[in-house]
Parts: structure tokens; sequence; C-alpha cells
């Protein structure tokens, strides 16, 4: 059980920083590596910038796993962002199957940045239907619950420990990043995507 201590202690502390609703939650970048020497990894933005962030001495990487809608299941802790359709119900855009070790992790649902208007629901699968579309996932968290449509398609994930060599040129990434005061970005880990997919959180 003690070797399980460490893996349990990165994915709560790498999940504090992927799913914070806090006033001063690090700045979210999503993109690629451009170019990375082990103590600097330059970002290509989403947005078609290109920012360096300097690692810290102990960085590390998880890797973002793909899953599928049979992995859904009641009792399953998920984050998922989610966006309201034109009827008012809300549409899943990506769904994070939280690994055991970080469930309750920023349980909740608030303003996310994954798209304008989006929101993230950190909860507790109570009910997984079949619909004609997919399925649709009643969530309960601590204030209240949320009923969310999952079609398929969406991008299911997880995270998996990683190794630093997966942090390469041209992998798909997503990660914290905390601003000094002279505006230079620092970070502590990469979420990169396992065999070229897309972070899609």
């Amino acid at each position: 059980m003690k070797a399980m201590r460490p893996i349990a202690l990165t994915l709560l502390a790498l999940l504090a920083f992927t799913t914070a609703a806090a006033a001063q939650a690090p700045t979210r970048l999503r993109g690629s590596i451009a170019a990375i020497d082990g103590t600097t990894a330059t970002i290509a933005t989403r947005e078609g910038t290109t920012v360096p962030v300097k690692l810290a001495d102990n960085w590390s990487v998880m890797l973002v796993s793909p899953m599928t809608l049979a992995d859904i299941k009641e009792g399953s802790f998920v984050g998922i962002a989610s966006m309201k359709g034109p009827d008012g119900s809300l549409n899943a855009l990506e769904v994070l199957i939280f690994p055991e070790a970080a469930r309750g992790s920023n349980e909740g649902h608030y303003p996310w940045d994954l798209q304008p208007e989006s929101m993230m629901t950190n909860a507790t699968v109570a009910t997984v239907a079949a619909a004609p579309d997919g399925q649709t996932l009643t969530l309960k968290y601590k204030d209240g619950t949320q009923t969310i449509k999952v079609k398929p398609g969406t991008p299911i994930v997880t995270f998996a420990p990683g190794e630093r060599s997966d942090a390469k040129p041209g992998a798909k990434v997503f990660l914290g990043a905390t601003k000094g005061a002279d505006g230079g970005m620092t970070a502590g880990r990469l979420l990169v995507g396992k065999d070229g997919l897309t972070p899609p959180m």
C-alpha cells in the first residue's frame, strides 16, 4: 500500500489545478509542446501564441488516456465540461473519469474556460440512463444535482502516471501554470495526451 501513496498524492495535486474553481487558480494552457529542454517547455497554444513555461525541478507528467462511454458507471466520480443547448439541457463537451484516488476533487458545478459559457461539473454519477443519442447522466454533488447528456463521439478520458520522456515536441498538452510577478509562467506538471490524444478538458 505504501508504494501507491506517491501516485495518489500526485493525482490529487494534479487534479487540484486541472479543475480548481478558486479565484487564484493557475492559468490553463492548451496546445502542444513546441520545444522542451528539461527546464523550460515552450507551448504552442490553441490561441496561436507561443508561451515559455519554466518547469519546476521536480516536474512530472500525467498521461491523458482514452476511455469509452461504457466506462462511465453509477458511482463513478467524473468531471464533465458542458454547454447549455437551445432547450436548456446540458450537453457534455468532454468527460473525465477521475482515478479513485482523486474522488471528491473540487466537487461542484462552476464556470469553465473550455469554450465561452461552458461549465464544469465534478460529481458522482447517481444514474446512467440510455438515450436515443447516447446516455443521460444524473450527477450529484454536495450542493445539488445536474443532468447532462453524453452523446456518441464525446471525448472520454482518464489520468494515468506518465514519464518525462512522454513530454516531447509535438505532444498535445494541457497544464496549469502559475504566473510570477514578472509575467513568466511556471509549472510542476504537464498533462500529456497518450499516443497523440488531445487532452479535451
